[in-house]
């Protein structure tokens, strides 16, 4: 039976009440839930709740060195590609092995014959390291004609899992027994900005125009089995222009330029062996100049030079992987977690670490020199090194990126007088660093204020 026509249009008003009152508790609901987040009152809270971190892998761990006692951990015991946070792995193992000063050559004397072989130390005459004329002044002020002996070197230009097409690169400077100038040449504008100052005083005649590199401003390349350095010398040099570029390394190379510095010969020897006779050191700087330059400038020479250094203190000869392997057995067995660990500096990503291990090796730094050292050879934020523009000064850290990874490593002073240590490992984000370096700077200066 068909409804009469005004209770049809009442059954469609009754209809359109009730989905109307229906929207608006929907919309309702809706409203509340844009509620403003609850602002985070723990670590707990800081990490899990983050959307930034949400959108990468991140470890963390937070560790209370004087009451022994892991404070806090998230994914802590995940494997990470740590970047430069290599770096404090190489510098564990160079305090373990070194003493107070670098040795910067070894030597013995043959009748009228010196024969001298490198250490791998990295700051003969290099242009950032306070002036060193130790080792000058030896070679040259010697009367017995001088013979450099390379085959300590056991080791190969480049690190495992290094880029090979980065060689022109200063990020990338090749490895050597007998490090000068640090293996690099600088190009940079004079003061007029209309011409280029090339240094050492060697290479400038290694210079070659190539018309075809063209460009409005100056550029500079290197071939790479070769030190000739390209240069478009009809383009000027932007204002402030500086390059450094690695230069390539061989034996014969090196005699050749350390005969120009010193104004006298050296010969090449090539011999299977080192002399059997005891040798006697010269060293060079203080080992916490060289710490001090790799750490806070995130210096991949340094760092593997310093690999180089202990290598030859320990088997005397040269060679990564094995002194990486020693300090694994002898300096870093007690580590909760077994690291891969392929180079001194972190170019490689081979290297996979976790972050309650590298908490553990910067306690072990921490235990083993004091903290106004540790301080002082760490990045300080806001002062100075890789986050001179970051953080605070409550924090002393190392860093670590590579495309699509960043890592922060270190120390935090808090208001109750405490010293805590910390470990953030960010791989596989698709954004700039920026957003998880602010999200870290939030849970730094919480735990600052709070523990």
């Amino acid at each position: 039976m068909n409804l009469p026509f005004f209770q049809y249009k009442i059954s469609i008003l009754f209809i359109g009440l009730v989905v109307m009152f229906a929207s608006c508790k929907s919309k309702k609901k809706l409203t509340s839930q844009t509620t403003p987040k609850k602002i985070p009152t723990s670590v707990n809270e800081f990490i899990e709740g983050s959307e930034v971190f949400d959108k990468s892998f991140t470890g963390f761990a937070l560790y209370d060195p004087k009451k022994k006692k892991m404070l806090y951990q998230y994914d802590a015991d995940k494997y990470f590609t740590p970047a430069s946070n290599t770096k404090i792995l190489t510098l564990y193992t160079s305090l373990a092995i070194l003493g107070d000063s670098i040795p910067a050559l070894k030597y013995i004397v043959k009748n009228d014959s010196l024969i001298f072989w490198g250490t791998g130390d990295p700051s003969f005459l290099h242009a950032e390291l306070p002036d060193n004329q130790r080792v000058i002044n030896f070679l040259k002020n010697r009367k017995e004609q001088l013979f450099f002996i390379p085959n300590n070197f056991m080791d190969k230009r480049f690190g495992a899992g290094w880029a090979w097409d980065d060689f022109t690169y200063s990020f990338q400077v090749e490895k050597s027994p007998f490090p000068i100038h640090g293996n690099v040449v600088l190009f940079q504008s004079k003061p007029d900005d209309k011409a280029i100052d090339i240094s050492p005083n060697p290479f400038k005649s290694l210079v070659a125009n190539n018309p075809k590199m063209g460009g409005t401003t100056a550029r500079f390349q290197r071939r790479e089995f070769e030190n000739i350095f390209e240069h478009n010398q009809q383009s000027p040099p932007r204002k402030g222009f500086k390059k450094e570029i690695p230069f390539h390394y061989s034996h014969d190379f090196f005699v050749e330029l350390l005969s120009l510095i010193l104004e006298k010969n050296v010969t090449l020897l090539n011999s299977e062996l080192l002399p059997s006779e005891e040798s006697q050191t010269i060293y060079s700087l203080p080992v916490d100049n060289v710490y001090e330059y790799m750490m806070q400038e995130s210096d991949n020479f340094m760092a593997e030079q310093l690999l180089l250094i202990c290598s030859n203190e320990v088997f005397d000869t040269m060679n990564t992987r094995k002194i990486i392997s020693y300090s694994i057995k002898n300096h870093l067995n007690d580590l909760p977690d077994r690291p891969q660990w392929r180079d001194g500096s972190g170019l490689s990503r081979y290297n996979l670490f976790t972050p309650r291990m590298m908490v553990s090796v910067l306690g072990k730094i921490y235990k083993k020199i004091p903290e106004e050292r540790v301080f002082r050879i760490f990045p300080t934020g806001k002062k100075e090194g890789t986050i001179k523009n970051w953080y605070a000064p409550y924090v002393h850290a190392k860093t670590g990126t590579l495309s699509n990874r960043h890592c922060l490593s270190g120390y935090i002073e808090t208001k109750k007088g405490k010293t805590l240590i910390f470990s953030f490992m960010h791989n596989n984000y698709t954004t700039s660093s920026s957003p998880l370096k602010k999200e870290m700077e939030k849970i730094l200066h919480f735990i600052h204020m709070n523990m």
